[in-house]
């Protein structure tokens, strides 16, 4: 019988490639790493690993794949039976973006706490391709995300329309150089947009055309909120998603609606089939509520 625990040793150390790190990464000593790789190999009658160079064995591949896909299984299934038990303790683990969580599940999350005090949340903060990835593995148990198209194994439900706006008072003077002379502006316009490590940013580059500019020059923060305080500072315009500013009254730079740019939809994906528990259900009506009060 393969133990679970040198299987779970043996798929991280096929991810780090090192006995090392793979110690840290696990809260184990580099002895008991080893001692878990051969004692799978001593049970399996197969070497898996080569150690120098370090590399997978062909037997090694192979109790790769099926190895995932088991512990894949059971961390689904344990959050299936938490869920069927109504999780009146333990940990609901929520992946969302930075604007997301703070903008939208602070009050829902209090009234949380205060209605399962038993259950603690863990909240990774992720851009929307990362929590998804984290659903999907069921290391969260709920995502929420920006532009998620409906794939296996993730279902998604949408919460709001997600428009976007202008953050800056230039866009106008540099939407008529273009029609004027470019000679006009002293210096390239600047669109301060997220990195392409964001959904958003491919969506937004293919309407980036329609708002007729001259030669423009981009420059790349990590999340909304810097878009806004380089934006309020003077270093260019922001191409920000319109719910992005509710909590921002103290703006002193104009905010210019983008309507020609593709709306795309905020919401939550859990995985195809899974049990949502009742403390689950009434954080997802808490922060329907909270997106309603803010429309």
């Amino acid at each position: 019988m393969l133990d679970i625990h040198w299987l779970k040793t043996f798929v991280t150390l096929a991810e780090l490639k090192h006995f090392g790190k793979t110690a840290n990464a696990l809260h184990m000593t580099q002895p008991n790493v080893s001692l878990h790789i051969k004692q799978l190999e001593k049970t399996t009658r197969v070497k898996l690993i080569e150690r120098n160079p370090f590399c997978l064995t062909q037997a090694g591949l192979r109790l790769l794949e099926s190895s995932k896909k088991a512990l894949w299984e059971l961390q689904v299934c344990q959050s299936d039976l938490n869920a069927i038990n109504n999780l009146s303790q333990g940990t609901l683990t929520i992946a969302a973006s930075d604007i997301i969580s703070r903008l939208l599940l602070i009050e829902p999350f209090q009234l949380f706490k205060a209605e399962f005090p038993g259950i603690d949340f863990s909240l990774l903060n992720t851009t929307s391709s990362q929590a998804s990835s984290l659903v999907k593995s069921a290391e969260a148990d709920l995502g929420f995300v920006i532009a998620q198209k409906e794939s296996e194994p993730l279902h998604f439900t949408e919460l709001q329309q997600v428009k976007w706006c202008a953050l800056g008072n230039d866009l106008e003077l540099w939407q008529q150089a273009k029609y004027i002379d470019d000679a006009s502006l002293t210096e390239l316009p600047t669109l301060i947009l997220l990195g392409h490590d964001t959904r958003t940013r491919d969506l937004l580059d293919s309407a980036l055309p329609s708002l007729n500019l001259p030669k423009y020059r981009i420059m790349e923060v990590g999340s909304v909120d810097a878009q806004i305080d380089w934006a309020e500072a003077g270093f260019g315009v922001a191409i920000v998603p319109e719910f992005s500013l509710y909590t921002k009254p103290g703006l002193t730079t104009k905010v210019t609606p983008l309507p020609q740019f593709p709306s795309t939809s905020l919401g939550y994906i859990v995985r195809q089939n899974q049990v949502l528990s009742k403390a689950t259900k009434q954080l997802l009506h808490w922060v329907n509520e909270e997106i309603s009060r803010r429309q």
